[in-house]
């Protein structure tokens, strides 16, 4: 008799939640600057569709090599972007239950989930024009690094709401938007680099509202929080970053095929860049993060890794 074999996803640990508490309900500005984000971000406003000129992108100009390669590194982005779809309203809601959290991030993050679907739609429409987009990584084993579950995270009450968002609020949206202004400076395609275009203005208020947060929250902060944020931080670059979630030649044990997808897509033009040119953006911006950190008594340490230099 033929034995079949079940496969069977591993079970996540229950969830701690907190008790919503709304009263009194404060809906003063405290945080002016998070405001003007909010406002900024509903003054420019974008339609992927009526916005975007992509009859410029022009497919057919392209050889069959370089459309398969472009179609997987925007699909790529499409996994990235979409973990998006489900953080953010979890950490709104996260923002909204725990007791005396200000009003003004909370409004800023309903104008931020609307951005990032803006880039999934984006992303996605232009894998799809260069052949469909794709569902998943060549290698499984690559496919565990884009199953992140940062929402169950963001609403657990045992993680550090503070060191949650100085990890994923400041330090990633800042790295997402260097290495957006770095794939725009190689993109030569019309299209390509409206949408990078369109990106990046977004993403710079995401990263704005993080680094503002966290120089807000940072004078309440004890010894305990500044280390539950550098850990956090640490394992982020760890695990995450060096595991080649952004970056996919730091991870060729499992990411050659998308590594190899982007560097074609680089030479072409198509929105990504070398990895000379990503290490660099890499480096200069952990550098200047870990500068901005200090001024907020939290220590970064330096990162080596056997891809690139130490950084």
């Amino acid at each position: 008799m033929q034995r079949v074999l079940h496969h069977v996803t591993p079970s996540l640990p229950p969830l701690h939640l907190l008790v919503e508490r709304r009263f009194p309900l404060e809906m003063n500005v405290t945080l002016p600057e998070i405001r003007e984000l909010y406002d900024s971000g509903k003054a420019g406003r974008w339609n992927p569709h009526r916005d975007i000129n992509w009859s410029s992108l022009d497919t057919g100009k392209y050889d069959e090599a370089t459309r398969q390669a472009a179609r997987r590194t925007w699909s790529r982005r499409v996994w990235i972007e979409a973990t998006g779809l489900t953080e953010t309203p979890a950490l709104l809601m996260r923002l909204c239950m725990e007791a005396g959290r200000e009003i003004d991030p909370k409004f800023y993050l309903t104008v931020r989930n609307t951005e990032e679907a803006w880039h999934v739609e984006c992303f996605d429409q232009l894998a799809e024009a260069f052949g469909g987009r794709m569902v998943k990584p060549a290698d499984a084993h690559y496919e565990v690094a884009f199953n992140r579950n940062l929402h169950r995270r963001a609403m657990d009450a045992e993680q550090n709401l503070d060191s949650y968002l100085a990890c994923f609020s400041a330090f990633e949206d800042g790295l997402e938007l260097e290495l957006a202004r770095t794939w725009q400076s190689k993109t030569t395609n019309p299209a390509v680099s409206e949408v990078l275009d369109r990106v990046i203005a977004d993403k710079e208020r995401h990263a704005a509202f993080g680094w503002l947060y966290l120089t807000a929250r940072a004078p309440h902060w004890t010894a305990e929080d500044r280390k539950l944020i550098a850990d956090e931080l640490v394992t982020h670059v760890r695990e995450t970053e060096l595991k080649g979630y952004h970056c996919p030649w730091l991870a060729p044990e499992h990411a050659s095929t998308e590594a190899e997808a982007d560097a074609i897509t680089a030479a072409a033009g198509l929105g990504a860049a070398s990895r000379a040119a990503e290490e660099d953006t890499l480096a200069t911006y952990v550098a200047n993060a870990r500068a901005k950190l200090a001024e907020l008594g939290v220590t970064l340490p330096m990162f080596e890794s056997n891809r690139m230099r130490t950084f």
